[in-house]
């Protein structure tokens, strides 16, 4: 496995939509920190259970509890809107609203990485980094 990929944030996405999809419940990926506080936001909007950073060599292991098992994920969709090839920014009144309100979209704005509704109320821009629902 590489330790390096052209977009890390689409690689811990693709690996939660893959567990999802398969039934899995735990997932593990190199850590960073911006994978972190992604991860700890979907904690904070209740799409994960868990997450947890192991130390390791020679980089730290973040492991992303989705469901408890037995349970079914809160997850239908999740998806990247800014990608390395074509960044997506917008300013506060523009920040989309996923299904209705029912999904949420992480900003990621000069104040780091908070929803979309928490960057409404702040009055803050940014890029769109993924939406999930």
């Amino acid at each position: 496995m590489s330790l390096q990929t052209t977009d890390p944030i689409a690689d811990l996405l693709t690996r939660i939509r893959n567990a999802v999809m398969v039934g899995k419940n735990e997932i593990t990926v190199p850590s960073s920190k911006l994978k972190v506080t992604v991860a700890q936001e979907l904690k904070k909007a209740g799409y994960v259970s868990a997450v947890k950073v192991e130390a390791a060599k020679p980089r730290d292991i973040l492991v992303v509890t989705i469901n408890k098992p037995g349970e079914n994920s809160t997850i239908n969709e999740i998806k990247r809107l800014s990608k390395p090839g074509r960044r997506v920014y917008v300013s506060a009144n523009d920040i989309p609203k996923v299904k209705s309100g029912r999904g949420i979209v992480l900003v990621s704005t000069s104040k780091g990485v908070v929803t979309g509704q928490e960057a409404v109320k702040q009055r803050l821009g940014g890029e769109l980094l993924l939406s999930v629902y």
